[in-house]
């Protein structure tokens, strides 16, 4: 017998199906369409420490945690780290491994708001490093940011701006907007060659609306650069916002604010969220970001039974 290819096969399925029908027979129906899967929900190592909480500075400890509360995955903030050794970043993985959780997310901070080659050149070779980190850690994406101009006195004056801050004097924001483009036309390279999507992140600086993601996303061109999306950095027009970057996100920062924010509250509708971000696709993690007041396991264990209430299906 001669084997069967896939046009025997269908051509062969087709002639059973007319047979049945006529001899009566009804043709069977189509399989059920597959059901989503609920959203695989982490949490940033930031959750516990907040740069606050000396004792869940560890990131071994945050690994812990994670898995006792019960969630999926975690995100590591690598300023929680300071420089880790090659030998701390296998102990991660393979803590993580061992606990049934993945390491899905890394949490850096660069700038490239800065009118000094050189400057911006060692931002880049820094990133460049912790996309290393990242593909030594089996980690899929990297949070990556446009940087601030740091002409706020500090971050609560640039919050109490509402992230809003002025250029350094003699320069532009269509300036340093060439500047990011550069830097990311050289970070990207690295980023396809590791397997590892970089997610600019809404943080502030020219990044601070869709409108300055999207520039800089449509800039690059490229698919190892998305946006990270941050349900709590959109200060007015959250939803809509959200909207406008979800096609793009690589992956969604929940953030809560159980107790009272540090810096500010937001009273975000998450069921509305889960909605958008639903009707845009996106079928990534979500990795709580939790900026309460709260004490921290308790404002952990409440942010995650109210996010698997809403992105449960």
């Amino acid at each position: 017998m001669a084997p069967m290819t896939r046009r025997s096969f269908v051509t062969a399925s087709a002639l059973a199906a007319a047979a049945g029908a006529a001899a009566g027979g009804q043709p069977a129906a189509a399989p059920p369409a597959p059901s989503r899967r609920p959203s695989r929900i982490g949490v940033s190592t930031y959750s516990f420490f907040q740069f606050r909480y000396k004792e869940h500075q560890p990131v071994e400890a945050c690994i812990d945690l994670a898995a006792s509360l019960g969630f999926d995955g975690v995100e590591i903030l690598r300023r929680q780290v300071g420089e880790p050794t090659a030998q701390q970043m296998r102990a991660y993985k393979r803590q993580a491994f061992s606990l049934g959780l993945d390491l899905m997310g890394y949490s850096t901070h660069q700038t490239f708001l800065r009118p000094d080659p050189a400057e911006r050149k060692r931002n880049v070779d820094d990133t460049v490093r912790f996309i290393e980190e990242a593909y030594a850690m089996g980690i899929p994406t990297v949070r990556v940011n446009t940087g601030r101009w740091d002409t706020s006195a500090s971050f609560d004056d640039l919050m109490k701006n509402r992230g809003i801050e002025p250029a350094l004097p003699g320069h532009t924001e269509e300036e340093a907007f060439g500047w990011v483009r550069e830097a990311f036309e050289q970070i990207v390279p690295h980023a396809e060659k590791c397997g590892v999507v970089l997610g600019l992140e809404n943080h502030w600086g020219l990044a601070l609306t869709p409108a300055g993601v999207l520039r800089v996303l449509n800039d690059v061109k490229s698919p190892w650069l998305q946006a990270t999306v941050d349900t709590g950095n959109f200060l007015e027009d959250p939803y809509e916002r959200i909207a406008a970057l979800a096609p793009r996100a690589v992956l969604v920062q929940a953030k809560t604010y159980y107790g009272g924010g540090r810096w500010y509250t937001l009273d975000l509708d998450y069921g509305r969220i889960a909605a958008i971000l639903k009707a845009a696709g996106y079928r990534g993690y979500l990795s709580l970001e939790f900026e309460g007041n709260d004490e921290v396991v308790s404002g952990v264990s409440k942010s995650l039974a109210m996010l698997r209430q809403h992105f449960s299906s």
